[in-house]
């Protein structure tokens, strides 16, 4: 009933609806009921929505449950210490127990108070941060952060740190994951090991080391303190540019944590009171040495592993590797050593050879500096770059934005091939070595020019213990041990030798040392050989004497002789090179690096067996796990837990039979006469069994000393990288054998005295050292240059039996002297110190 216009009451006749469809209706007409039903229904499409846009390409957060972060790759020498790292971000893992009750709750109080009691998200912490963003809306400021640690993990582990309210929405939706998958422990422990927190720092482990020097353990409550402030913005808290803002803040951690509860008031007041402590950039804390070594590491690592993260779990970057190497550290420094000393000596007094490299100068030249990586690890050397120069000094700079001062008057020194003096030539932007004097005065140095390589590796084995590729790798990452392909002259000479001895020759035998020529063609005519020096012949000579005395003619002429395609068959073998059967191989006209060379003499040492030079002993992944060995034998029996009364078990040989083992020894054997009275003499006062062999290429370009002791062979070379002439006095004798001595003066007295072994079969015979013939009634003696000595022969080829009234009359002269017996003696301790005549 209603009332109408003019007042008349209007009646509605309404059918009554009794049941629940009339309740229903009833509810429904409530507006309020409506738009309940409204939301109701828009909920699963607001879902459906809000997947679509934010949740559905999320990440799983079952990915964290076994997350790896990206770890560097550890180098270990031979002895277990650390000798350096590969790493782009400095980073260490621990697990959630090892970080200290004291620093979790300063990084709570800074971060997340609440962190063990919400499920991923903090309201009030979330709604101040939305407040602040509406307010700044517009202003180009970034609002206030409002994430929790899990949120914090879901973003720099799975999201990233885009800038958006889509990705604020993706980073709470999967906070709530995150908490599902992992306990709050779980995920404390990912966000102090990934947290970046400056000083190319990621993880609370590697942070402590930057900045204080020590493992998170040994923190004190304010060096934790400091250290919960950086992950907002470290840079805002460097010590060395806003220290006063960093205590500020460091004291507002501490206060926090006061009043959390967590520290008293006293310890929050004396934490205060302390300064900042924080310690200037370090290195890794380690000594890094060897690294031309470290970086051909780096290169076998890298093809076998792969670099980064998307090439594998196990990337020389990301992987977290534990390389065991065989660098020796006292033998790298030593070869480190004695190659800079010989390169330093050679350059001595013939100018400066210019600027290391050069730069554009502003007001950037510090970072532009830094950015070449070019340093020097020599002495108190340092690398500056000429910022600005005037009549009588020079304003230089380094990598760090020190400047300092370089007086005319250091810089005196001729500039080479140029003239005038190195100060008037060198320009603002010339990077130079420098070294300091007094106060910020600092003195022009020379890097030299020359350059060289040096290997020195365990001729049993092929383990590489130094390696040296020029004066210092930071300079010239150039491996000239290992990529520089250079003529290696009479260290070839060798590998001719046993070739020649292979094909019926003994050292014994008689070579012609005389004009030797061969005609090449109508238009070429003859070819004819000569002496290095261009000394004229000596006749017929042992193979011995040729090979100590480095003659030409006479290797030439056995190389002619043995058929030069079977020596280069064996120099192939032994892998120096595969080269082209013309004679002049035999002289060393072949290119080879000193890796090689030295890789092959080891094998004589190692009478014959194939070896290849190893740098890496084996590979660990992250857990521990050896996932390479360049060892791959297993030793049946090693590890018994009883002797089962057998003979000890034994690797098994490695590598082929590349040469025959008695013909290596002979080869041994002669060029321990080089040592004694040959080309290398300069040696023999190191006093123990030594081989080797000095060589000179054309030019001469490029000197050599390829040699060592049964426990330990070296190879050196010194040559210009452009090459050139180095002067006719220079000799392998002179300037390389030197390099080795000094070496050896310094690694020898650490290892034991031991003689080169006779492989079975070999026959020890007495000689006469310049004629070939076999000698009775004499024995050799210690003088270096004795009439009769012990030469080595492969059975039914040594000279035959000969008697002369002359032997048998020195023969009765020896016996009445000393008497039968005490010859006999002479015989048997000979026998016994050679192990017998095989």
């Amino acid at each position: 009933m209603s009332e109408g216009e003019n007042g008349d009451i209007v009646y509605s006749v309404r059918r009554s609806e009794d049941g629940a469809f009339g309740s229903l209706r009833d509810v429904w007409s409530k507006r309020w009921v409506r738009w309940a039903a409204y939301l109701l229904a828009a909920a699963p499409v607001a879902i459906l929505l809000i997947w679509v846009i934010f949740a559905r390409d999320l990440p799983s957060a079952d990915t964290l449950v076994d997350y790896e972060p990206d770890l560097p790759t550890m180098v270990r020498g031979v002895d277990g210490e650390i000798i350096n790292t590969y790493a782009r971000e400095r980073r260490v893992q621990l697990q959630y127990k090892d970080y200290p009750v004291p620093l979790i709750r300063a990084f709570l109080s800074a971060e997340d108070k609440n962190f063990f009691s919400h499920n991923g998200l903090d309201y009030p912490g979330l709604a101040s941060a939305v407040f602040d963003y509406v307010t700044k809306i517009g202003s180009g400021q970034r609002a206030r952060g409002g994430s929790t640690i899990t949120q914090q993990v879901a973003k720099n582990l799975l999201l990233g740190d885009e800038y958006s309210i889509t990705r604020k929405v993706r980073e709470a939706i999967l906070a709530y994951r995150i908490e599902d998958v992992l306990t709050k422990q779980e995920i404390l422990e990912l966000y102090l090991n990934e947290i970046y927190l400056g000083r190319n720092a990621y993880g609370v482990q590697a942070a402590a080391r930057a900045y204080f020097g020590k493992d998170v353990a040994d923190l004190k409550l304010h060096e934790a303190a400091y250290l919960a402030i950086l992950p907002k913005a470290p840079s805002n808290y460097r010590p060395e540019v806003h220290m006063e803002r960093a205590l500020e803040r460091r004291n507002w951690a501490l206060g926090a944590m006061q009043s959390n509860g967590w520290i008293t008031q006293a310890q929050m007041a004396a934490a205060q009171a302390e300064p900042l402590g924080t310690i200037a950039r370090t290195g890794d804390g380690f000594d890094k040495i060897g690294g031309y070594f470290v970086e051909e590491v780096r290169r076998q690592l890298v093809e076998q592993f792969g670099e980064k993260a998307e090439d594998g779990r196990n990337s020389v970057y990301a992987g977290g590797l534990w390389v065991r190497t065989s660098l020796n550290p006292e033998m790298q420094r030593a070869t480190t050593e004695a190659l800079r000393d010989a390169l330093l000596r050679y350059d001595r007094g013939s100018g400066w050879a210019g600027p290391i490299n050069t730069i554009e100068i502003d007001d950037q030249w510090a970072s532009r500096l830094a950015s070449t990586y070019i340093d020097i690890d020599y002495e108190n050397w340092r690398v500056a770059v000429v910022i600005e120069k005037s009549g009588s000094a020079a304003e230089i700079g380094f990598a760090n934005g020190t400047k300092g001062v370089l007086p005319r008057s250091t810089a005196t020194m001729p500039r080479k091939r140029v003239g005038g003096t190195a100060f008037d030539s060198m320009k603002p932007g010339d990077i130079i070595a420098v070294s300091p004097i007094a106060g910020d005065n600092y003195a022009l140095r020379n890097v030299p020019e020359i350059s060289g390589g040096m290997v020195v590796q365990n001729p049993r084995s092929g383990r590489v213990y130094a390696m040296q590729g020029g004066f210092d790798s930071q300079i010239s990452p150039f491996n000239r041990a290992t990529q520089a392909d250079r003529q290696p002259g009479s260290t070839i000479k060798p590998f001719v030798y046993a070739t020649a001895l292979d094909n019926g020759m003994t050292p014994a035998t008689q070579i012609v040392d005389g004009t030797f020529c061969v005609y090449q063609s109508a238009s070429l005519g003859n070819k004819c050989f000569r002496n290095f020096g261009g000394s004229a012949g000596a006749g017929a000579q042992t193979m011995r004497w040729g090979l100590e005395q480095s003659r030409n003619l006479m290797t030439v002429r056995a190389a002619n002789d043995a058929g030069m395609t079977n020596v280069v068959k064996t120099i192939k073998a032994v892998g120096i090179g595969d080269y082209k059967p013309y004679l002049s191989i035999a002289l060393g006209a072949g290119d080879t690096t000193v890796m090689k060379i030295t890789n092959a003499y080891s094998m004589l040492v190692n009478h014959g067996r194939e070896l290849k030079p190893t740098m890496i002993d084996y590979v660990q992944d992250r857990r521990g796990k050896v996932i390479f060995r360049s060892d791959p034998r297993t030793c049946e029996g090693c590890n018994m837990a009883k002797w089962d009364g057998r003979p000890m078990p034994r690797f098994t040989p490695r590598g082929r039979q590349i040469v025959d083992p008695i013909t290596s020894y002979q080869v041994v054997h002669m060029l321990e006469g080089v040592i004694t009275r040959g080309t290398a003499t300069n040696l023999a006062d190191l006093d123990r069994p030594m081989f080797g062999k000095t060589g000179t290429s054309s030019g001469p370009t490029n000197v050599w000393f390829v040699g060592g002791t049964p426990d330990m062979v070296a190879g050196i070379y010194l040559g210009f990288d452009q090459p050139r002439s180095m002067g006719g006095y220079a000799q392998g004798g002179r300037l390389a054998a030197p390099v080795f001595k000094q070496f050896a003066k310094q690694v020898l007295p650490s290892m034991p005295i031991t003689e080169f072994r006779a492989p079975a079969g070999t026959r020890m015979v007495r000689i006469d050292r310049r004629s070939g013939r076999r000698v009775y009634g004499a024995w050799p003696g210690d003088e270096a240059k004795a009439g009769v000595i012990w030469e080595a022969f492969k059975p039914e080829t040594e000279p035959r039996r000969t008697i002369r009234q002359e032997e048998m009359a020195a023969a009765k002269a020896v016996q009445k002297r000393t008497g039968p017996a005490a010859q006999a003696r002479s015989d048997s301790e000979f026998l016994q110190q050679q192990g017998g005549i095989y």
